[in-house]
């Protein structure tokens, strides 16, 4: 999947945070963290939820190939995805919190709508 920010990692380290990032927003509905990694967080959770609402095969296979847990999917594919199914995408909403206290980081909470 095409990313646009590189998030100072390299590339294995950056997939593999971003699929937990999408596995814990996917299981606990919202979360804390950057302003850049959410909007990476953004992109891929709602990829994610637009493959729920398909509700084939093929789509839970892909999805499974990207979440961590397997629990995580079949919540999305039984109880997150239908609900949307009227909606055409913006699944996500990112609310903005302040400068992180250490270093000055933006944060953000994104949650699922």
């Amino acid at each position: 999947m095409a990313q646009y920010r590189k998030l100072g990692r390299e590339s294995a380290h950056r997939n593999l945070m971003l699929r937990n990032l999408v596995t814990s927003l996917l299981k606990n509905g919202r979360i804390q963290t950057t302003e850049s990694k959410a909007k990476e967080t953004r992109k891929l959770a709602e990829k994610m939820i637009t493959l729920g609402k398909k509700g084939d095969l093929h789509a839970r296979r892909q999805v499974l190939s990207f979440v961590t847990e397997e629990t995580v999917v079949k919540n999305l594919f039984d109880e997150i995805a239908p609900k949307y199914q009227d909606r055409n995408g913006g699944y996500t909403r990112i609310m903005k919190l302040g400068p992180r206290k250490g270093d000055a980081a933006e944060m953000v909470i994104i949650e699922l709508v």
